[in-house]
């Protein structure tokens, strides 16, 4: 296996902590409103490079944080709370929300086929251990308090950079929209590690702690949650080359004052999803999830090839014409595989040779493309269909396409009581969409889902069905 290194900026072989074993971290979402499909082109990513190193033979261990409190708006630690504007917005209560939105999340990864991690663990499961780590900060020099918040001092590193591609000059106020001046702050790069009280007064969750009653920053979840699972020494942490700074500097810089001894080998980040304007985001344009490109027709998993056919360290531009291009190849290779006979013996020797070969070509850096044409080359090679679709099949146990899977389903039996349930829903949701209300519409959706049942809008109007 070879990985590109954030952290060194090459291209390495992958060396684990301890031979045959990796202990993996990847940043979970925040959850106070749905994943776009940008966020969630990180996720598929991961997902493959985790299951790259299982069909390699390592023996993997993933965990995954859930952002439930203390993400602000702003990296910069101003703004509102994302969890609570969440709240605000829907006039639930931030459990509430986070319940919703985790589960939604989790709903959007199985339609794409992404494995759930071994470890899924909220923050606000871990305030004893955020704690525990800011008071030892605090007793060796890294913290300090001000205006009633606890704060690491970046002033007592010889490197706050690691991945060295930020500048002084990048952090200076008014140059970045989400950096604003701190008069608390001894040095402009340092970032808080406890609120108080007196930050934010309306803040829904709040807890003791021994400077006062508040609530944990941002960046201290993940180390703290990685270190509960994997211990001092991690192997690769995943995240979004949106990740990479404040958050995993910041992750970086408190780890290892913390521990005493560099904490993760390899940095994995994957680059963004834009669209014609730019990076895909939240707070512009039309909110793109799975829940809407189903909406629309589409194949969540044409989606998944649509990324597998592009490099993760590569922006990727997303456009409904590029995602029918998706699509049609999709269909075309499926329907292919699956027409191949299921009689004839399996040749052990080429099933071997070409799995080899996926290894060789996914574990250079995750290059999902080649995997993709490796499946054209099998279907080419002179192989009985058996064989082909044995290698196929292997293939697929990190491609994740379903290229195998014939669509059989059978016909549920729907009671009168959910018939009209659904059926209210519905109008509520046609209502919603005709007043433009796009969050309430992708709300009444992933509610019916939460209930087993699947909507989409065809020309005839919307159908519903049993999952």
């Amino acid at each position: 296996m070879k990985l590109f290194n954030t952290l060194t900026r090459n291209v390495e072989e992958f060396v684990p902590n301890v031979e045959g074993k990796v202990n993996m971290y990847t940043c979970g979402p925040t959850v106070y409103h749905f994943a776009h499909i940008g966020n969630l082109r990180s996720y598929i990513m991961e997902d493959v490079l985790e299951k790259t190193l299982r069909y390699a033979g390592y023996d993997v261990k993933r965990v995954m944080n859930i952002t439930d409190v203390g993400h602000l708006s702003s990296d910069a630690d101003t703004g509102e709370d994302k969890m609570l504007k969440g709240a605000k917005r829907e006039n639930k209560t931030v459990m509430d929300i986070a319940k919703f939105y985790t589960d939604a999340f989790f709903a959007d990864c199985a339609k794409l086929n992404i494995k759930t991690p071994d470890v899924v663990e909220p923050a606000t499961n871990c305030i004893d251990s955020f704690i525990e780590m800011i008071e030892k900060l605090l007793e060796k020099g890294y913290a300090y308090q001000a205006g009633e918040n606890i704060y690491f001092d970046t002033s007592k590193l010889q490197n706050y950079y690691v991945f060295g591609n930020q500048n002084e000059d990048e952090l200076m106020v008014g140059v970045r929209d989400d950096v604003t001046e701190d008069t608390n702050k001894k040095n402009k790069n340092d970032f808080v590690l406890w609120f108080t009280k007196s930050k934010f007064e309306d803040q829904a969750l709040k807890w003791d702690s021994p400077w006062g009653v508040g609530y944990p920053g941002w960046h201290i979840e993940c180390s703290c949650i990685s270190m509960k699972h994997l211990g001092e020494y991690m192997d690769i942490h995943c995240g979004g080359i949106d990740n990479m700074f404040p958050h995993h500097t910041n992750e970086i810089a408190q780890s290892e004052a913390y521990l005493g001894h560099k904490w993760c080998n390899y940095w994995f980040h994957v680059h963004h999803l834009n669209d014609q304007t730019g990076k895909m985001s939240k707070s512009k344009g039309e909110f793109l999830t799975v829940s809407l490109i189903e909406s629309k027709g589409y194949n969540p998993l044409a989606y998944r090839l649509f990324c597998l056919q592009s490099h993760y360290r590569k922006p990727l531009v997303f456009s409904y014409e590029a995602l029918d291009q998706a699509t049609g190849t999709y269909n075309k290779l499926k329907n292919r595989i699956t027409a191949l006979s299921k009689d004839g013996v399996v040749d052990e020797a080429a099933v071997a040779e070409f799995k080899a070969k996926f290894v060789e070509a996914v574990g250079n850096d995750v290059n999902t493309s080649m995997g993709i044409t490796l499946l054209y080359d099998v279907l080419k090679a002179e192989l009985n269909d058996a064989t082909r679709r044995a290698i196929i099949g292997s293939f697929d146990e990190v491609l994740s396409l379903d290229l195998l899977k014939e669509e059989v389903a059978a016909e549920p039996v729907v009671d009168a009581q959910l018939e009209g349930y659904v059926l209210a829903k519905i109008e509520e949701r046609k209502a919603a969409k005709k007043d433009k209300n796009f969050e309430l519409a992708d709300a009444i959706r992933a509610e019916l889902l939460e209930k087993g049942v699947e909507i989409k809008d065809t020309r005839e109007g919307v159908v519903w069905k049993l999952i």
